[in-house]
C-alpha cells in the first residue's frame, strides 16, 4: 500500500536523482539504485548496471555538457513516480553519428521511476525521437546532398545507440 511516508521517500529519491544528474555527481545518482538501470523506450536501448549507466552518462554529457531538466509535473502510482519534464541542453559534442551542431534543444519527456517498495529499480524514459533530432540537426541546408547524408546518419545512429538491446521492462521490478 502506498502510504504518505512511502510517497515522500520515493519523491525525495527522484528529486535527488534529478538534482545530482544536473550537477553530474554520478556516484550520488547511482546510489539511488541498488542496481542502476535506464530504459530508453524510443530506441529500445537499455543501460543495465553501473558500467553501462556510467558510460551513458559520459556519452550524453560529452554531447550535451549543459544538460538539465525543467520539471513539469510529478505524479505517484502504486509502483512508480512519474515525471513529466523538459530536457534541455546544447549539442556541443558528438552524439552517436551526429557531429556537434551547437544547437540548443528542449524536448518534453516522461520518466517512470519504477520502485519496489522504497527501492528504485529502474528509470524508464519516453520521448519523441524526431522532435529531438529535428532540434539537433535543425538548420541543415537540404539543398546540399551532405545534409541528407547527415540526417540518415543521425537516424541510423539513434537506432543503434550504445547499450543492450533487451526487451524494455524485461527485468525491471514493478509495472511489468
Amino acid at each position: 500500500m502506498l502510504t504518505d511516508e512511502l510517497r515522500a521517500t520515493r519523491e525525495k529519491i527522484v528529486l535527488d536523482h534529478f538534482r545530482d544528474e544536473v550537477a553530474q555527481r554520478w556516484d550520488d545518482v547511482l546510489s539511488t539504485f541498488p542496481h542502476p538501470r535506464y530504459e530508453l523506450v524510443p530506441s529500445g536501448v537499455i543501460h543495465d548496471g553501473d558500467a553501462e549507466v556510467r558510460q551513458y552518462y559520459r556519452d550524453t554529457r560529452a554531447a550535451f555538457p549543459d544538460q538539465r531538466h525543467e520539471m513539469i509535473a510529478l505524479r505517484h502510482s502504486d509502483d512508480a513516480v512519474i515525471c513529466e519534464f523538459y530536457l534541455l541542453g546544447t549539442h556541443e559534442g558528438p552524439f552517436g553519428a551526429i557531429p556537434p551542431t551547437g544547437n540548443p534543444f528542449k524536448v518534453r519527456m516522461t520518466a517512470f521511476f519504477i520502485f519496489d517498495g522504497a527501492t528504485l529499480t529502474c528509470e524508464r524514459i519516453y520521448f519523441d525521437t524526431l522532435t529531438f533530432l529535428r532540434q539537433l540537426v535543425g538548420g541543415l541546408d537540404f539543398k546540399k546532398p551532405a545534409s541528407y547524408l547527415l540526417l540518415l546518419k543521425a537516424l541510423w545512429g539513434m537506432r543503434n545507440r550504445n547499450g543492450s538491446k533487451r526487451e524494455v521492462g524485461e527485468s525491471c521490478a514493478g509495472g511489468n
